[in-house]
């Protein structure tokens, strides 16, 4: 959490949020390790209104939750909230692809390019955060190609609880190469047009995300 001076122009509350909530994503703040207000204050260099303030809404996205005569803890990844959010992702997902196959235009064509050769340049990377972003990002043009801005709401409303499960199967790097492939596989079904491969290749990918996360949970908790 040292680098959190990056967003100093920001309200102090905010550079105080996005750093813990950094912290959550990447592991650094490992789930069930409390957050003791005073502690943090010291290592961030703060006071400890901020800290309440961002505690509380890393409470609001379930990143933390508060234990009764203990305060507030990082909150478990748990096989029942991934799927969850996988199950909605996976819906929004197929009707994302669906839409782009329809719509897309010749520069989305163009980006969605890009974007998928971005992350195959990066994936033998070590740094999971880049991985994360590329990833994010190659969804993130699909999603434009839409054409639908309140579906694109909705599915970046989605990526904010999908982050932390993202930096899971990320961390599974036998599993890289495979989503390479499976990129690849969704990006041709579209420039295609084919609804029914793209809608097929979209959810063999967030199945194997599903399952690839499930191994993680479970290998952390042996």
């Amino acid at each position: 959490m040292e680098n959190y001076m990056e967003n100093a122009f920001l309200p102090l509350r905010d550079v105080v949020f996005k750093t813990l909530r950094q912290a959550i994503l990447t592991g650094e703040l490992k789930p069930g390790e409390r957050l003791m207000e005073i502690h943090l204050a010291n290592k961030l260099g703060v006071s400890r209104t901020p800290i309440r303030e961002a505690i509380r809404q890393l409470e609001l996205e379930g990143l933390v939750i508060m234990i009764p005569r203990k305060g507030a803890q990082v909150a478990s990844i748990t096989e029942k909230s991934m799927s969850d959010v996988l199950e909605v992702r996976l819906a929004l997902e197929k009707l994302a692809v669906e839409l782009a196959c329809r719509r897309i235009d010749y520069e989305q064509k163009e980006r969605l390019k890009t974007a998928l050769l971005a992350f195959e340049d990066i994936i033998g990377n070590e740094d999971a955060g880049e991985i994360a972003k590329a990833d994010v990002a190659f969804h993130d043009e699909i999603f434009e190609a839409t054409g639908n801005p309140r579906l694109v709401q909705m599915l970046n409303n989605l990526a904010e609880q999908m982050y932390r499960y993202r930096f899971e199967y990320i961390k599974d790097r036998s599993g890289h190469m495979r989503l390479v492939e499976e990129h690849r596989r969704i990006y041709d079904a579209i420039l295609a047009g084919d609804v029914v491969a793209a809608t097929k290749e979209i959810s063999v990918h967030i199945k194997n995300q599903e399952e690839s996360i499930i191994r993680q949970i479970r290998l952390d908790e042996s």
